[in-house]
């Protein structure tokens, strides 16, 4: 398990070699989640209306090792958008992935862009 794991690393957008089109705005649901698959990764996109934003994040909680992010609740936390895990509830930045609990695991995050109705998520290849 660990070596699918291993396959997340967060993207800044200044890495960003590639552009992925992970559909329309509107195939995303309001103040939730939705998953789609790059290479051999599962990516959440999180479309936060509440806060004007979009992230994307890997699928893959490190905790109970599930594609479930996706599915996850999310909110704010001293400003600080976050989603939580709907298996255990710990919570992460989906600034920068960090555990939000103050445990070790993170999550790998990627930029996204938005161009007219068309997400797109930033990847080093």
């Amino acid at each position: 398990m660990e070596n699918i794991l291993n396959q997340y690393q967060t993207v800044s957008l200044n890495d960003v070699k590639i552009w992925f089109k992970a559909g329309k705005t509107s195939d995303f649901p309001s103040n939730g989640g939705g998953c789609i698959k790059y290479k051999n990764k599962q990516i959440a996109i999180i479309k936060f209306d509440r806060r004007n934003e979009w992230y994307a994040c890997q699928n893959l909680c490190p905790h109970k090792m599930e594609m479930v992010l996706s599915r996850g609740m999310i909110g704010s936390t001293d400003d600080i958008p976050k989603i939580a895990c709907p298996m255990h509830k710990k919570t992460f930045s989906l600034v920068d992935g960090s555990n939000l609990n103050g445990d070790d695991l993170k999550i790998a995050t990627y930029p996204v862009k938005i161009v007219e109705d068309e997400v797109f998520v930033g990847f080093l290849e």
